[in-house]
């Protein structure tokens, strides 16, 4: 079973982050590279990225065959996703074993949701 382990950041964390030194942003990083390695060496990885921060992203919306988009932020929440990692695993409690794990999960807020497949009965 597939599931997002979705990270997310709000502006204080934002803020957090930007008053770390080179080293402790580094350290961050480090930390979730040895995460990914570790789903990796377990065969649970799928995919995972790092998003920009939401400020600059867009949304489009589709009227009368015209793509119009609009700046973000857009969420009503302070909450935003910054990044993912889309595991394969048994187990949703391992999933959640996983999302654990990583440095947001101690002072953000983590997620984690299975993967819907694309089958009418699933849906």
């Amino acid at each position: 079973m597939k599931y997002l382990i979705m990270i997310y950041t709000n502006p204080l964390m934002r803020e957090t982050w930007a008053s770390f030194t080179d080293a402790q942003r580094e350290a961050g990083w480090a930390m979730h590279g040895a995460f990914r390695d570790g789903l990796i060496a377990s065969g649970e990885l799928v995919h995972s990225e790092a998003l920009v921060d939401p400020s600059l992203a867009k949304r489009v919306t589709a009227r009368d065959g015209q793509a119009l988009t609009t700046d973000g932020p857009f969420a009503e929440s302070k909450e935003q996703l910054a990044g993912f990692y889309l595991v394969e695993c048994d187990t949703q409690d391992r999933a959640v074993e996983l999302a654990a794990r990583l440095p947001e999960a101690s002072f953000g807020m983590v997620e984690v949701r299975a993967v819907l497949g694309m089958h009418a009965d699933e849906m």
